[in-house]
């Protein structure tokens, strides 16, 4: 399998002079296709910086991203744009979900953004929604449904159009154990199925589940390991 993301000299600067904040300080990472990688690092560390970038949610001062073979660094917002919906699947801790919108709504609502055909999503949404379990709740709003629920939906939405990366960010973060565990079981199995798995976390038992885990302080990445 080859390098799918490949990070070099990554800089982000904030306040640029004398009072200058180095959210990342030369930050060099790559990924390889299939890994189940996890980014650990307390609050300020500088990983929700290093998420949004790799996620083409914000673009660095300096250094280079190749995503997939394409280097993403300086591309247009569209173009960008264009990436987050084609290449990337996001699970956020705050789940993200429409309230007005069903699950199935909601699922579909980034393939409808893809131009894909009414029949093409709601069968994409539908069969993703019974991958995590929840074939029996289509037709339910966010408020409807339990934390672990709500974060199956985003589950669904991240993997239905079938993106080679999918990026977590602290995705059992508002959940309780058993929820929790069942998000991470879904994530095993996903990286089971050769997707590659961007766990952001800052709690080490979540980043013990990787195979890999990539510890950032300061801005720097300080420990880059395999698990036991």
């Amino acid at each position: 399998m080859g390098t799918l993301v490949n990070i070099r000299e990554i800089y982000k600067i904030y306040n640029a002079g004398p009072n200058e904040v180095r959210a990342l300080d030369g930050v060099s990472l790559n990924i390889i296709e299939g890994e189940f990688l996890a980014i650990i690092g307390h609050s300020g560390s500088g990983k929700s910086t290093l998420m949004n970038i790799m996620g083409c949610l914000d673009v660095p001062t300096s250094g280079d991203y190749v995503l997939n073979g394409e280097k993403v660094a300086n591309l247009s917002e569209n173009r960008l744009s264009h990436i987050r919906n084609r290449e990337i699947g996001f699970i956020f801790q705050n789940f993200n979900l429409i309230p007005s919108l069903s699950a199935l709504e909601n699922v579909e609502l980034p393939l409808l953004y893809r131009g894909m055909r009414r029949d093409e999503r709601h069968g994409a949404a539908t069969d993703a929604l019974k991958r995590v379990g929840l074939e029996n709740r289509i037709g339910h709003r966010p408020y409807e449904l339990s934390g672990g629920q709500q974060q199956r939906v985003a589950i669904a939405r991240a993997i239905a159009a079938r993106p080679p990366v999918i990026l977590a960010d602290e995705p059992t973060g508002n959940l309780d154990t058993r929820s929790g565990g069942d998000v991470i079981r879904i994530l095993h199995e996903l990286n089971d199925e050769g997707k590659t798995i961007i766990l952001i976390t800052h709690d080490a038992t979540i980043a013990a589940e990787a195979k890999r885990v990539v510890s950032i302080t300061d801005g720097r990445i300080i420990s880059d390991g395999k698990t036991a």
